[in-house]
C-alpha cells in the first residue's frame, strides 16, 4: 500500500527511462564544483578563497543562465538547446584544464551560463509526463534520485582527482557532460504534455500571468531551504573539525543524505500536498537546535535526522508547487528560475555558516543558516495565509490540471484544483538542485 503511488507514477510511459538518464547526467555535474576546487589549489597553487571565486563565477553565471536556457527551450524546442549547451560545456571543461587562473575565472562565468540544464529539463519533463494526482510522487522519485547523484559525483570526482590528477578528473567531466547531453538528446523527453500547446505553436504568454508575488514567495522559500543545507554542510565540517573528529565527517554525511532520502521517501506516499513554507519552518528551527550536539559526532548525527529528513520533501514540494502554478509555455523559464534559486542558497549558506563559525565558534555556523530560514519563513508565511484566504473565498486555480483539460469544457467546475500552497533536491544535502 505504501508504494502504491510510486508504482502508478513508474509505471507511467517514459517516466523511468527519464529519472535513470536524468540521474546519470546529474553525476558529472554534481562532481565539477569540487573537482574545480581541487584543480585552482592543487594544479594552479592557489588558495581557497581564490578557488571559491571560481567557483562562485560559475555560480552566478549558472543562476543566470538557467532561466535564459529555460525560456530559449519554451520557444525553441529541448534539442536545439541541448546541442548548445553540451558543446559548450565540453568546450569549457577540455579548455579550463589548461589555462591561467584569470582566464580560467572568466571562463567559468560562461560555463556556468551555458550550463547543461539536466536538472531544470527532467523536472520540466516530469510535469508535462505526469497528471496532478500523480506529480508529487513523481517530483519525490526526483528528488531521492538528485540526492544519490549528489552522493555518488564528489566521491567520484575526488577519487579521480587526487589519483590521476585534477586535470584528469576536469577532461572526464566534460566526457561525462558529453554523454549526459547525448542520453538526453536521444531520449528527448517532452517539454508539453499531449493536451497542451506544443512549442511550434508559437504560443507565447505574458511573465505577468504567472510571474505573481506567490511565485516569488516560492523561490524565496527554495533558496532559503538549500541556504540551510549548504551552511549545515559547512557547519558540520568546521564542528567535527574542531572537535578532532574529522574522521568521521563521511558517515555524519551519509547519515545525513541518508535522513534526506528516507524523509523524500515517505512524502511522496503522502496524498496531501503541505506547503514549502510549512515543511522549511520546522526545518530551519530544528536546524538551530544541532548546535546542541556540537559536542560529539554520535549526537551530531543523531539531531540531523529530523532536520535531514525534511530535506528532500522540501525541495519537492516547490517543485510541485511551480509546476502547477505555471503555464506550460513558461514552464521552461519557471523552472530554470526555481533552479536559479536553489543555486543562489546553495551560495549563500555556505559563506554565512563559514562567517559564524569563525567569528563565534562552529556550533554557530547551524544557528545562522537556521535562524535566515526561519526569518524569510516568518516573512513569506503571511501572504501565504492571505492566499488560503482568498482562495478558500472565491478564487479558483489560475492554471487547471491535465485531468480537468482532458475532461474538455464539459467537465464539472468543481474538478478545478485550487492552488497549492507555496512549495525543493542539491551535493550531499546541501548541493541538491
Amino acid at each position: 500500500m505504501l508504494l502504491t503511488p510510486y508504482r502508478e507514477t513508474l509505471a507511467l510511459p517514459r517516466i523511468k527511462s527519464l529519472l535513470a538518464v536524468a540521474t546519470l547526467a546529474r553525476i558529472p555535474i554534481a562532481a565539477s564544483a569540487v573537482v574545480l576546487t581541487l584543480h585552482v589549489v592543487t594544479d594552479l597553487g592557489r588558495g581557497y578563497g581564490a578557488a571559491g571565486l571560481v567557483g562562485a563565477a560559475f555560480t552566478i553565471g549558472g543562476s543566470v543562465g538557467a532561466p535564459v536556457m529555460g525560456r530559449l527551450i519554451d520557444h525553441r524546442g529541448l534539442r536545439p538547446i541541448l546541442v548548445l549547451t553540451t558543446v559548450a560545456e565540453v568546450i569549457f571543461w577540455s579548455v579550463a584544464q589548461g589555462v591561467s587562473y584569470p582566464v580560467l575565472l572568466v571562463m567559468a562565468l560562461f560555463g556556468g551560463f551555458l550550463a547543461l540544464p539536466a536538472f531544470a529539463v527532467a523536472r520540466q519533463s516530469i510535469a508535462a509526463l505526469t497528471p496532478e494526482a500523480q506529480r508529487l510522487p513523481a517530483f519525490a522519485l526526483d528528488s531521492i534520485t538528485t540526492e544519490l547523484s549528489f552522493m555518488t559525483g564528489p566521491a567520484l570526482g575526488v577519487l579521480i582527482a587526487t589519483g590521476p590528477g585534477p586535470r584528469v578528473a576536469m577532461l572526464t567531466i566534460g566526457a561525462g557532460i558529453l554523454l549526459s547531453g547525448l542520453g538526453l538528446w536521444l531520449l528527448n523527453p517532452p517539454v508539453r504534455a499531449a493536451h497542451e500547446a506544443s512549442v511550434a505553436s508559437g504560443e507565447r504568454v505574458s511573465r505577468r500571468s504567472w510571474l505573481r508575488p506567490r511565485f516569488v514567495a516560492i523561490l524565496a522559500v527554495t533558496m532559503a531551504a538549500t541556504l540551510v543545507l549548504s551552511g549545515t554542510d559547512v557547519a558540520v565540517v568546521a564542528v567535527l573539525r574542531e572537535n578532532g573528529e574529522i574522521g568521521w565527517t563521511g558517515p555524519v554525511m551519509t547519515l545525513w543524505a541518508l535522513y534526506s532520502l528516507l524523509g523524500g521517501f515517505a512524502y511522496g506516499t503522502m496524498s496531501r500536498r503541505l506547503a514549502a513554507v510549512a515543511l522549511l519552518a520546522p526545518m530551519a528551527v530544528l536546524t538551530v537546535a544541532v548546535a546542541l550536539g556540537s559536542a560529539h559526532w554520535w549526537l551530531l548525527a543523531i539531531l540531523l535526522i529530523p532536520c535531514g529528513a525534511l530535506c528532500a520533501p522540501t525541495i519537492t514540494a516547490s517543485a510541485d508547487a511551480v509546476s502547477r502554478l505555471t503555464p506550460a509555455a513558461a514552464r521552461g523559464e519557471a523552472m530554470g528560475l526555481h533552479n536559479s534559486s536553489l543555486t543562489v542558497g546553495v551560495a549563500l549558506g555556505g559563506p554565512l555558516a563559514g562567517l559564524a563559525a569563525d567569528t563565534l565558534s562552529p556550533a554557530w555556523g547551524f544557528v545562522a543558516v537556521g535562524g535566515v530560514g526561519a526569518l524569510i519563513a516568518l516573512a513569506v508565511l503571511p501572504a501565504e495565509l492571505l492566499h488560503r484566504r482568498t482562495d478558500a473565498g472565491q478564487e479558483p486555480a489560475a492554471f487547471p490540471s491535465a485531468d480537468v483539460l482532458a475532461a474538455g469544457p464539459a467537465g464539472p467546475a468543481a474538478a478545478i484544483p485550487q492552488q497549492p500552497m507555496p512549495h525543493e533536491s542539491v551535493p550531499s544535502p546541501a548541493g541538491r538542485h
